[in-house]
């Protein structure tokens, strides 16, 4: 009985798509598309969070710490920061282990650069956020008392092109999901539109198999998985393509001049696995919304 239920979904799985070719096939790359900008709107906020992970939460200023600093030492810094309450709001220091990490991410561009990198040679730091993040012109002021403390290497500031990267990834980000969310609408109406389309095609046979007894989901379930099905299939292409985009843009920033400053601009590790996972989802989400919409309004055909 599973076997011949078995069977038969998939035989009227198959009828269903061959009938709709044209439709199926504009259906599958709508949603390629529509969620191929999806997952690559996802990417490049990750590569703009990798770029400017050392300045997110409103650090406007960060001293960095020599290596081979004793705690004691350490612990003379953030007093000193710590002992300016009218113009820091908060101080928090990021250990020898946590820059190391961060490095990581910042410098996954820049093999070359993060190879010299070791946990016996990285600096430590501490991100500093004032209580007026409109106005650092008082940090400004006071970042030379700090850098005579014992064992700070440097006091950096945020400059301008952070500003502008900052404002480029809100720019990007709301117009690229806005795209996105549009083209996933017209990939639901399309996936709508063929099981609408197939459901028509064979009135004569749903109508049979009503007179013989067979129930609405009986009847649903083929056409919903030719939805789920042509969502999945958007989602695999688009998933092929993104990854293939993304290891390409590595390798050419990888390419760059290493003072270029776009080290970090880059997106490695799990983190294009995890958004693909997320495009498969929201690929069968798409065709499931459409198609089981469809098959329950236009049953009764």
């Amino acid at each position: 009985m599973i076997w011949s239920r078995l069977t038969y979904t998939v035989r009227e799985m198959w009828v269903s798509l061959r009938r709709n070719l044209t439709l199926t096939v504009a259906a599958i790359i709508t949603a390629a598309v529509s969620l191929f900008l999806f997952g690559l709107t996802l990417l490049i906020q990750e590569a703009f969070d990798n770029q400017l992970s050392q300045w997110t939460g409103g650090v406007e200023m960060i001293v960095y710490i020599e290596n081979d600093a004793t705690p004691e030492q350490i612990a003379v810094v953030q007093e000193a920061l710590e002992s300016q309450p009218t113009f820091i709001e908060t101080v928090k220091y990021c250990d020898v282990q946590c820059s190391f990490a961060q490095a990581q991410k910042l410098f996954a561009g820049d093999p070359a650069s993060l190879d010299l990198l070791t946990v016996d040679n990285i600096p430590s730091f501490f991100s500093v956020v004032p209580i007026d993040k409109d106005n650092s012109s008082v940090l400004l002021r006071i970042s030379d008392s700090f850098k005579e403390l014992p064992k700070v290497r440097t006091v950096a500031f945020p400059d301008e092109q952070i500003a502008i990267l900052s404002q480029l990834k809100g720019f990007l980000g709301v117009r690229t999901f806005v795209m996105s969310g549009a083209l996933l609408f017209a990939s639901v109406l399309l996936i709508w539109n063929t099981i609408r389309t197939a459901m028509f095609a064979r009135r004569r046979e749903i109508e049979v198999m009503k007179l013989v007894g067979a129930t609405n989901w009986f009847i649903r379930i083929p056409f919903m998985l030719v939805g789920l099905l042509q969502g999945l299939a958007g989602a695999s292409v688009a998933s092929a393509f993104l990854l293939l985009v993304n290891n390409d843009w590595t390798a050419g920033v990888r390419a760059f001049p290493a003072d270029s400053g776009l080290e970090g601009f880059v997106v490695t590790g799990g983190y294009p696995w995890q958004v693909v996972t997320y495009m498969l989802v929201l690929g069968a989400l798409v065709g499931a919304i459409g198609s089981a919409t469809a098959a329950s309004r236009f049953l009764d055909v």
